[in-house]
């Protein structure tokens, strides 16, 4: 069994975070253990002097893992930055050796262990150590997660070209309706046109919704995680 996916976007507030909900709750309904890992969060609030990671905050609730948080979340800053420049101005080491350790040691304990990266993979997370270097450090599969709109397949091609380069296979794109859109021609053409040019599969598309934990949504994500797990099934057998 394959033993994690890294999830990443085409820009940040595509909704990442929210797939990656739905994926770790469909995946444990198919019976595998499951764990989030969120290696940098920006953004944080405050609860009495300590720093909120309230997007890995969410993930662990929904995975229902019983890890300790600084395992999951090695890194968390106040800024609403790319980590590298919150790291400097927050003047913190940001350590990739502190990330993979405990990639690892959460990888021992499950079958599976979603990673969920921050913006997109050329996003720095220090100094000049970029997202897309972690993934290959960490030796994952990706998925990428794009709006639905014009302007995408820009976007999206270009992550998909960028991983490919860099020795990365790409499982997938979920095309991601964070946002109440209207149902253009761009946005009922954008996943062939997707799949054609990047010679990727879109593995779903996910609608807005107004109530996250709709049947609807559920259904969806489930279909989602059966593509993803027989495929890597097939692949290890």
């Amino acid at each position: 069994m394959f033993k994690g996916i890294f999830i990443t976007g085409t820009d940040t507030g595509v909704g990442k975070t929210f797939v990656t909900i739905g994926l770790l709750r469909a995946i444990k309904k198919l019976g595998y253990t499951v764990c989030p890992m969120k290696p940098v969060e920006t953004g944080c609030g405050t609860l009495n002097g300590r720093l909120v990671p309230a997007d890995a905050l969410k993930l662990v609730c929904a995975a229902e893992a019983d890890e300790p948080l600084n395992l999951i979340n090695p890194y968390r800053f106040r800024q609403p930055l790319a980590p590298a420049v919150a790291a400097e101005l927050e003047r913190v080491v940001i350590n990739k050796e502190k990330i993979l350790s405990a990639y690892r040691q959460l990888s021992k304990r499950y079958d599976i262990t979603i990673v969920e990266g921050a913006g997109g993979i050329m996003v720095p997370i220090y100094k000049k150590y970029l997202f897309i270097d972690l993934i290959k450090d960490l030796g994952l599969p990706l998925i990428i997660v794009a709006s639905p709109g014009l302007g995408t397949i820009n976007h999206t091609l270009l992550t998909i070209d960028a991983a490919k380069k860099n020795g990365i296979k790409v499982t997938g794109v979920i095309i991601n309706h964070s946002i109440k859109i209207r149902d253009d021609v761009s946005v009922k053409t954008n996943p062939e046109v997707i799949e054609k040019l990047g010679g990727t599969p879109v593995l779903g598309v996910v609608p807005y919704s107004g109530k996250p934990d709709s049947l609807q949504l559920r259904k969806i994500f489930n279909r989602i995680a059966e593509k993803i797990t027989s495929l890597y099934l097939r692949i290890s057998l």
